[in-house]
């Protein structure tokens, strides 16, 4: 599976506040838009409401969005990159200038936790933030993503296999 392909990441994000920041990712990200199962407008209400239960904003400004829907087989992400920053509500109180958003199928929990510990990892990395941050526009954030990402499921994948081993 492949993440952070081309119309993945929507660069310089217009909203300033979270549930519209929100609505433009989903809206905009053409990695949600070409799963023909998925209706964007029913998403957006899961991730909305998923988002009002509790914030997702778990500081360093970054934020992870997410929604389960049976209209996805597998994890879809985006990811919105504001420069000025978003009103999240985030624990740390800062704003959020990394927004991920990922669509998962309620009964592949597995990938999703593998999928956001990953995500996690990376995001940790105050150098790989600024890294995104300083990225000339969604292209090269993509491809930085995709690097990055990618080694590292596919070292949590052989720490996996040498455990069962």
């Amino acid at each position: 599976m492949a993440y952070f392909d081309p119309g993945s990441v929507i660069w310089n994000l217009e909203s300033t506040n979270k549930l519209d920041a929100i609505r433009e990712i989903i809206r905009n990200a053409r990695v949600f838009e070409e799963h023909e199962r998925l209706e964007t407008e029913e998403f957006t209400r899961i991730v909305i409401a998923r988002e009002r239960l509790q914030s997702t904003g778990f500081g360093h400004g970054v934020a992870v969005a997410h929604g389960r829907t049976d209209q996805v087989d597998e994890p879809v992400i985006a990811l919105g990159i504001s420069q000025e920053g978003i009103d999240y509500d985030s624990y740390d109180g800062r704003p959020v200038h990394l927004l991920f958003i990922i669509a998962n199928h309620p009964e592949r929990q597995m990938d999703y936790l593998q999928l956001l510990s990953t995500l996690v990892l990376m995001v940790r990395d105050e150098l790989f933030r600024r890294e995104l941050l300083d990225c000339t526009d969604a292209s090269a954030a993509e491809q930085r993503l995709c690097g990055v990402f990618s080694k590292l499921i596919e070292r949590q994948r052989l720490r996996a296999v040498k455990r069962t081993a």
